[in-house]
């Protein structure tokens, strides 16, 4: 006779953790609560595995209680929002004061941590385009219910029978839900399952030189793989800038101290990206933030600055440099 104990050793329940994380992530908007989230699903998962009866698939099994613990968590928490979703630009002179606490923004996720167990290159493809910064703030705007429906439906292509039944509601229901998501992110032109592709030659020389006139804090060679209405934000703080006019003002006044600064590459949301470590006490380099870049038509459109440092152990970077 089988023990219950035999039984969960048989659901290996680790391997889903990854796709997960992913799933929570584009739920949540945020690193760290995608953590908690897949844990405590996992958790509760073991719990319960002696009464898993098997009529549904595990997987199945585990979205169903992840979705429930993202659920509940959304109901006692705003929207996560990036600073363009809050305001208008401001000049470069503006001092940097302002702020909102962390759970307010948007944070990014390493592409690794959402990967589905033996994903081939067409699914990581996909899994990178569905967690870029843009759709994942999208997301945010959706009621949590509609948010689901449209993740699982359109990201993770479950029928609207299966969303249902995960759901507990009808598919009437589900494609209503659908449609009302649909046409929100259209509102917002961004839409799951885009165009993904690797970066070509190109955009890897624009990346190069973009790390270059950083590095040497040369602002003609900066200016120069900037779109023309290019625009930078750094979380916690409310404002953004906008305009190749602008962001050099900027980088030489109230952004000086990034003056010497060494940037390493990251794979994080989809987007190329890189951990920036700014001059410390005793010629150390210290961790700052996190840089994700947004390309268009061949330069460089917006740099997010992500400065919560917790990201960089999170990420498994370096403690300095």
């Amino acid at each position: 006779m089988r023990t219950p104990a035999a039984e969960r050793d048989e659901l290996d329940l680790e391997r889903y953790r990854g796709e997960l994380t992913g799933y929570c992530y584009r739920m949540l908007g945020s690193t760290f609560d995608a953590d908690d989230a897949v844990q405590e699903a996992l958790v509760r998962a073991w719990q319960a595995a002696d009464r898993f009866e098997g009529r549904s698939s595990v997987r199945s099994w585990l979205y169903r209680i992840a979705t429930n613990v993202c659920l509940d968590h959304l109901r006692s928490r705003q929207r996560r929002a990036m600073p363009m979703d809050l305001s208008s630009p401001v000049p470069s002179s503006t001092p940097p004061v302002d702020t909102a606490p962390d759970h307010a923004w948007l944070e990014p996720v390493a592409d690794r941590d959402v990967m589905p167990l033996g994903a081939d290159p067409a699914e990581q493809a996909v899994v990178r385009d569905t967690v870029r910064l843009a759709f994942v703030a999208a997301l945010q705007v959706l009621p949590p219910r509609q948010r689901a429906v449209l993740i699982l439906r359109e990201v993770l292509c479950w029928s609207a029978a299966d969303v249902a039944e995960l759901l507990g509601t009808t598919v009437v229901s589900v494609n209503s839900a659908l449609q009302r998501a649909r046409a929100t992110l259209a509102e917002r032109q961004v839409e799951p399952g885009g165009q993904p592709r690797e970066l070509g030659d190109a955009e890897r020389d624009l990346l190069a030189r973009y790390v270059q006139a950083f590095e040497r804090y040369d602002m003609e060679a900066l200016v120069g793989v900037l779109h023309e209405d290019a625009s930078i934000s750094m979380p916690p703080f409310r404002m953004w800038m906008q305009g190749i006019d602008q962001l050099p003002g900027w980088y030489l006044g109230h952004g000086i101290g990034c003056k010497g600064s060494r940037l390493l590459p990251l794979e994080v949301s989809g987007s190329p990206a890189f951990a920036q470590y700014k001059p410390g006490p005793g010629g150390r380099l210290t961790p700052w933030c996190i840089q994700v870049l947004e390309l268009r038509d061949g330069r460089i459109a917006h740099i997010h600055h992500f400065l919560d440092t917790r990201l960089f152990a999170r990420f498994g970077l370096p403690a300095e440099l």
